[in-house]
């Protein structure tokens, strides 16, 4: 890509450092969609030995790429938005990619149509990774700046995507676990009860997903 082009989507991406999610980090403070993304790749990167058989570059352009429809919108919690909401981010994010330079304008918006459809295992996997970094961010995070019907929903997140891999449904298996550990020392911390311990009791593993 030609520097101008390249500076120009530079900065358009820059936008997703200061676009926060409904997610803290250990630290205390929001969590970016930058963040999310690095780390979510980084995700993806570690596993290429559990899918040998993918395109795992694939799958990490895929991560990399994913939210950046939000640097027009900034993100809206999964659990609030409408298809109207993701109607109105794919067209400005397909609007701006449109105006990038070959390959980049083709290749991505190839890359997007498959990450819609989830017809292959890259997709497949690209989403039941994404999914599961935001349970894993959750349970980094403080309890206390959860939402009641999150202690049910970090519980059963994403087991509908991870169903098609006995890798993924084992690591969010792990995943609920950890979530489990972190639930009780909150509740034993702060003195309160378990809230929602039943809640998605029925989808431990089961291929499930409320949010």
């Amino acid at each position: 890509m030609e520097p101008q082009p390249l500076l120009n989507a530079l900065h358009l991406a820059e936008r997703l450092k200061d676009a926060t999610r409904h997610c803290d980090t250990s630290g205390g403070r929001r969590e970016s969609v930058a963040e999310h993304s690095w780390r979510l790749a980084l995700l993806a990167y570690w596993m290429h030995d559990d899918f040998p058989e993918l395109d795992i570059q694939k799958v990490i352009r895929m991560c990399l790429i994913h939210d950046l429809g939000e640097a027009f919108t900034g993100d809206i919690p999964s659990f609030d938005k409408t298809r109207e909401d993701e109607a109105r981010e794919q067209a400005l994010l397909l609007d701006w990619v449109r105006t990038l330079p070959e390959p980049f304008s083709t290749e991505m918006a190839a890359l997007y149509r498959e990450m819609v459809s989830l017809q292959t295992p890259e997709a497949r996997l690209y989403k039941a990774l994404d999914n599961l970094e935001a349970v894993i961010q959750h349970n980094e995070s403080d309890l206390s700046t959860w939402s009641e019907h999150e202690f049910s929903l970090n519980r059963t997140y994403g087991y509908d995507k991870a169903g098609f891999s006995p890798v993924m449904l084992a690591l969010r298996n792990a995943v609920r676990e950890e979530t489990e550990g972190r639930i009780r020392d909150y509740a034993q911390r702060t003195q309160t009860p378990l809230l929602n311990e039943k809640a998605g009791e029925e989808c431990k593993y089961a291929h499930c997903d409320r949010r």
